[in-house]
């Protein structure tokens, strides 16, 4: 079983120990770290840091978010496990708190946003883009801790063919109960994929770290 490996993550920017700030940007299904590496020119950060793992075979699990979790497995849990050990690894070089946020797409919004939950801290800025908490229709989501007024932003296609709107509202309640200032935008006749909005509320969130 060839399961998820952080040996296979890229970093672009400075060195984690000179860069001002960091973050764990996450690609999406089908997708590459690559691909994800193409926004960094949009996002006018020279001076952040961006860690940005690869997930075996572009896909971090094998199901819908909506399946079943134990559908998901073991592959789901060792997605995790490789945003965890960055985060480790962005802590060890002081990007803690304020320093520190999450980024993902898609199948990697899911996994970035599933993390911040389970891993609830005062983060610099989560960010969704066309995703949501993971797990099938009637899951209850409620976590333990506080996100301690980290910013959150959900942005989806009103009419994504892969995200539920429903998901997103019930992302954005979970998230404000574990204290997280929640920024939802929903954008009509968009399609799956990152908007010029997503790109320029991302830059202004990270001027500011």
């Amino acid at each position: 079983m060839n399961l998820h490996s952080v040996a296979r993550t890229r970093y672009a920017g400075p060195p984690l120990q000179d860069a001002r700030a960091a973050v764990i940007m996450v690609h999406g299904r089908g997708a590459t770290a690559d691909d994800m590496l193409q926004f960094l020119p949009l996002l006018n950060a020279p001076d952040i840091a961006f860690l940005v793992p690869q997930a075996t075979g572009d896909s971090w699990y094998p199901h819908r978010f909506l399946a079943p979790l134990t559908d998901n497995q073991p592959y789901l849990d060792s997605a995790l496990t490789v945003v965890g050990e960055l985060a480790e690894q962005a802590a060890a070089a002081g990007h803690t708190g304020a320093r520190l946020s999450l980024l993902g797409f898609s199948q990697g919004a899911c996994l970035a946003l599933e993390f911040a939950a389970r891993n609830p801290r005062r983060y610099a800025g989560v960010l969704g883009f066309s995703g949501g908490l993971i797990g099938p229709p009637g899951t209850d989501f409620r976590y333990n801790g506080s996100l301690d007024g980290a910013p959150v932003f959900l942005g989806c296609s009103e009419s994504d063919p892969h995200i539920p709107l429903e998901r997103v509202r019930e992302t954005a309640a979970a998230l404000r109960d574990l204290g997280a200032e929640v920024t939802e935008r929903i954008y009509p006749g968009s399609a799956h994929t990152v908007t010029s909005d997503e790109v320029e509320f991302t830059a202004s969130l990270l001027a500011g770290m």
